[in-house]
C-alpha cells in the first residue's frame, strides 16, 4: 500500500510560500482566516545575522497572508516579539503551531529567554552559552479572537520539563490537534542531555490553553537505537484515527525510518501512545518536484505543517533552503506542496 501522503504530491509552485529577501524565514503554520485568506505564521530573523544559532537569539514570529493557499504569502505583521527578559519566552519565539477552535485562535510556539549581551552581525556564540538557551526552550501560548489580533500571550509555559525524566531539559516544537468537545493533544520535543537522541512525548488537556498532562512517563514510539532520532511533528485527526508526520533527523549513516535524511515519516494511531509506522513509511523527500519542470534536492525539508480543509489535508507546508549543504544556507524560505484530493 503505498504511503497516503507521498502518492497525492503535486509538483511544488516556484513563485508560491513565503519568502523575504533580506530575512530567514522559518517554520510555517497556515490557516484560513475569517477573511476567507490564508494566513502563514512563521518564524524570521534578519539574513545579515547569518543562520547559524541565531533562530534561538534573534527569532520572532510573523504573519503573512495570500488569496490563495498556494501563496506566493506577503508579510502582514510581528504577531510575537521580545518582551522583558524575566519572561520564559522574553527574548526569542520560534516554532509557531496555529488552531482555531470555537470563536478563538490558538497560537502555539516555543519561547526562550537568556541574559547578556544579544548576538549581533558576525559576533560568535560559544557553543556553552548556544547549549544554555537551547535548554531554555519553553512551549508558550497566545490567543486571539481574530487572526489580526490583538494577541494574549500567556507568561507562564504550557508544559514544564520534568527533572530526573528523558524530557528533563526542554520543552518545544509543539504539534496541537483539538477535537470538536474541546480535548486537545499536543506532541512535544526534548531529550535527556545535550546530544542525546531526540524523542517525543505526548500530552493532553481538557480545553486548548490547557492545564496539558503527559498521557505517559515515556516517549512514544520508543526507539532503542540512539541514532534514530526524530523531530518536527504535525498531529493530526481525522474523526478516527491520529495521524502524524515527522522528520526522519538519523544520525552516522544508519539509514533512519526512510533511507534519507530529512525526509518525512507517516504514522498512525488510535491512541495517540501506540504508533505504526506506513509499511511504506516515506511522506515526502528533500528532492522535490517544482512546476517548472525542474528537479532538486533541497538542503533540508523541515517542520511539516499539513492545511486541513473540511478535515482534509489539502497543502504541504514545509521550511526549506538552498546552500552547499544541509544548516548552511544561502537562503530559507517556506514552501508549499499541494496535495491532490482523494477520489
Amino acid at each position: 500500500m503505498a504511503n497516503p501522503i507521498f502518492e497525492r504530491l503535486f509538483p511544488a509552485p516556484v513563485n508560491g510560500g513565503y519568502k523575504e529577501e533580506d530575512a530567514y524565514i522559518w517554520c510555517g503554520s497556515c490557516i484560513r482566516g475569517e477573511d476567507g485568506r490564508y494566513h502563514l505564521f512563521a518564524s524570521r530573523w534578519s539574513k545579515e545575522l547569518g543562520f547559524g544559532v541565531n533562530w534561538l537569539f534573534n527569532c520572532e514570529v510573523v504573519r503573512a497572508s495570500s488569496s490563495v493557499p498556494e501563496g506566493p504569502y506577503q508579510f502582514e505583521e510581528v504577531v510575537l516579539g521580545r518582551r522583558e527578559r524575566h519572561y520564559f519566552d522574553g527574548m526569542n519565539q520560534h516554532n509557531p503551531h496555529i488552531q482555531y477552535w470555537n470563536g478563538t485562535y490558538y497560537l502555539y510556539y516555543m519561547g526562550t529567554t537568556y541574559g547578556g549581551p544579544i548576538p549581533g552581525p558576525g559576533d560568535h556564540v560559544s557553543s556553552e552559552r548556544g547549549t544554555e538557551v537551547w535548554n531554555n526552550k519553553r512551549i508558550g501560548l497566545a490567543t486571539a479572537s481574530s487572526v489580526f489580533g490583538p494577541w494574549e500571550r500567556r507568561d507562564t509555559p504550557l508544559l514544564e520539563p520534568r527533572s530526573g525524566q528523558w524530557d528533563c531539559t526542554i520543552t518545544t516544537n509543539p504539534s496541537v490537534t483539538i477535537l470538536p468537545d474541546g480535548t486537545t493533544y499536543m506532541i512535544y520535543k526534548s531529550r535527556e542531555y545535550a546530544g542525546s537522541t531526540l524523542q517525543l512525548g505526548i500530552a493532553v488537556a481538557d480545553h486548548p490553553a490547557g492545564p496539558f498532562r503527559r498521557l505517559s512517563d515515556n516517549p512514544i514510539l520508543g526507539f532503542t537505537d540512539p541514532d534514530l532520532h526524530v523531530e518536527d511533528p504535525f498531529l493530526w485527526h481525522d474523526g478516527e484515527l491520529f495521524h502524524l508526520l515527522i522528520k526522519d533527523d538519523f544520525k552516522n549513516d544508519s539509514e533512519g525510518l526512510t533511507g534519507e535524511w530529512g525526509a518525512g515519516v507517516y504514522a498512525t494511531s488510535t491512541d495517540c501512545l501506540e504508533w505504526t509506522i506506513h509499511s511504506e513509511p516515506k511522506a515526502y523527500s528533500r528532492t522535490v518536484a517544482w512546476d517548472d519542470g525542474t528537479v532538486k534536492e533541497m538542503c533540508n525539508l523541515e517542520r511539516p505543517f499539513l492545511l486541513l480543509q473540511d478535515g482534509v489535508p489539502t497543502h504541504l507546508f514545509a521550511a526549506t533552503g538552498t546552500g552547499e549543504r544541509a544548516w548552511h544556507f544561502s537562503h530559507t524560505w517556506n514552501m508549499v506542496i499541494p496535495l491532490a484530493q482523494p477520489k
